[in-house]
């Protein structure tokens, strides 16, 4: 199935939430927010316990798909009005906006938002919100939940791969032959025949 078009995250571990919250100056009255209304985003601080990058959502799917074929995985990751929030080891975002500037093969990828120390970001509720008790709540999903005190985030090298990979795609395109069509055989040459 498709993590993309069905909402399979229904809710968060209770880990996932408690990593969630240790990004929080007040971790426990966050978590008696949460309680209170589980259906409802929250905004945490960036560079505590991760880092966000954000990308337009087409091309997040790109990268995603790029960490789980050729790559190590990701971590968490959830989808907030129209954008991919990959959630990456705290020092990332200032780390990969340098590299994406500093290298020239980089400027195929679009423009990344790299939330880090200083910034927050908004996250999708803890719970999915049933539609009839939250009208209008269900702009967010988690796609990779957390579901543990510790998950595994991806720093800015494995990133910045997987975003070039993502910009380029695939590479091995067929080159078009004379007059547009299949690409010309090479020519095939018979040494062995005198």
């Amino acid at each position: 199935m498709d993590i993309w078009t069905h909402h399979s995250v229904e809710y968060l571990t209770v880990a996932g939430e408690a990593w969630l919250a240790s990004a929080s100056e007040y971790p426990r009255s966050l978590r008696a927010l949460w309680e209170a209304r589980p259906w409802a985003p929250a905004v945490l601080p960036c560079g505590r316990a991760f880092d966000v990058i954000s990308l337009p959502v087409l091309f997040g799917r790109r990268v995603l798909e790029e960490l789980w074929s050729s790559g190590p995985g990701c971590g968490p990751v959830a989808e907030y009005r129209g954008r991919t929030l990959l959630f990456v080891q705290p020092g990332t975002a200032p780390r990969l906006r340098r590299l994406l500037a500093w290298e020239e093969w980089a400027r195929d990828v679009p423009p990344l938002l790299c939330h880090g120390r200083g910034d927050a970001v908004t996250v999708p509720p803890v719970r999915r919100p049933e539609l009839a008790a939250a009208p209008g709540l269900g702009a967010g999903r988690w796609i990779v939940a957390p579901d543990t005190r510790e998950p595994w985030l991806p720093g800015a090298g494995v990133l910045l791969w997987a975003c070039v990979r993502a910009a380029r795609g695939p590479e091995a395109q067929p080159e078009q032959g004379p007059a547009g069509g299949l690409p010309t055989p090479p020519a095939v040459f018979d040494f062995g025949s005198a």
